[in-house]
């Protein structure tokens, strides 16, 4: 497997998707492609001081003993994915054997006969995007198929769900928005990473999801009651990644978002999701949002470099830098 250096996504203001053919540079802060109120210089600041404190406070083991969750594998795969998104080289990289560790931790959380990843799906949803955004750009022979087995529990979980999406367990009957939405993430991302995942697997998953919006736009649950910011944030990323942004549940659930603060519980939890959802919506609304985000986490970062929050400080700083990472114009490769 060779190393997919050519990562880095040039967008323009007139198109969120284009070539990614150009070559990855050493200094990550010239892949700023506009200027904001805050300088380049800033944001890289910002982030590195983020994954130097995450590199900091690695176990030997590859994941992080912060509690809640420091230690499950979809926090060490939001590790991953922030470190990916600063477009170092992963395999030569000053995050290179963070990387390694972090991936190593995953696949040894991989339960061999069936591919389930950890004990819940939310673990296996986010380890699973954390596999397919390091396939292709990491060297090791291991990813590719761990990651096709990863999917296929995904797609059997949808398969035997009467509901044709997920819950907590791959054998739950029932099903909601928030673990739906992490395997809807994983499956666009092995999809795009060139795993075969059938357009009916898609399709059921967007049905689910637009059988819990309200008339509003707005994102519930189990049902379309009770919508909020978070949940909005990741339907509407969906809608996006599942092309249908010209469609009246798009544009509904953006109108939506835009007008509904995040939870404070769920505050990096939104960040993640509400940052892909307003640049595939508008670069303009991205900018503006982007502009208030950068200066709310530079106010928020600890001297450390982490940020805190109620899933233990790892998520919380993992979630936040990658909530800054589309400013190097790094797609996730799901977004392709």
């Amino acid at each position: 497997m060779t190393t997919r250096s050519a990562r880095k996504i040039t967008i323009g203001l007139a198109a969120l998707l284009c070539s990614f053919t150009l070559p990855l540079v050493a200094n990550a802060q010239e892949l700023f492609m506009e200027q904001s109120d805050m300088a380049p210089k800033e944001v890289e600041r910002i982030y590195t001081r983020g994954l130097q404190f995450l590199v900091r406070n690695q176990a030997p083991e590859g994941n992080w003993k912060d509690m809640p969750y420091g230690g499950e594998p979809a926090v060490v795969g939001f590790a991953v994915l922030s470190m990916l998104a600063h477009g170092d080289d992963p395999n030569l990289g000053p995050y290179s054997q963070p990387i390694r560790r972090s991936l190593n931790f995953i696949l040894k959380q991989m339960n061999e006969k069936t591919g389930y990843i950890g004990k819940t799906m939310y673990n296996h949803g986010f380890a699973t995007l954390a596999l397919a955004e390091a396939y292709g750009m990491v060297d090791d022979p291991r990813l590719g198929p761990a990651l096709k087995n990863a999917v296929k529990l995904i797609l059997a979980s949808q398969s035997n769900n009467p509901q044709g999406a997920w819950r907590y367990a791959p054998e739950s009957n029932d099903a909601d928005t928030t673990v739906s939405g992490s395997q809807m993430v994983a499956l666009f991302a092995a999809r795009n990473a060139g795993v075969a995942v059938p357009e009916d697997a898609i399709t059921k998953g967007i049905q689910f999801f637009l059988k819990n919006q309200t008339p509003e736009g707005g994102f519930g649950y189990t049902s379309p009651s009770g919508p909020n910011g978070t949940r909005t944030a990741i339907g509407c990323l969906v809608l996006a990644l599942a092309k249908d942004k010209n469609t009246k549940p798009f544009q509904a659930s953006f109108e939506y978002l835009k007008k509904t603060p995040p939870e404070q519980n769920y505050a990096q939890y939104y960040l993640y999701y509400a940052s892909q959802a307003y640049f595939q919506a508008s670069p303009q609304s991205w900018q503006a949002w982007n502009r208030k985000n950068i200066a709310t986490l530079k106010g928020s970062q600890n001297p450390e470099g982490n940020w805190d929050g109620q899933f233990g400080t790892t998520f919380a700083t993992s979630t936040s830098l990658l909530s800054l990472a589309l400013n190097y114009r790094f797609l996730p490769i799901y977004e392709r």
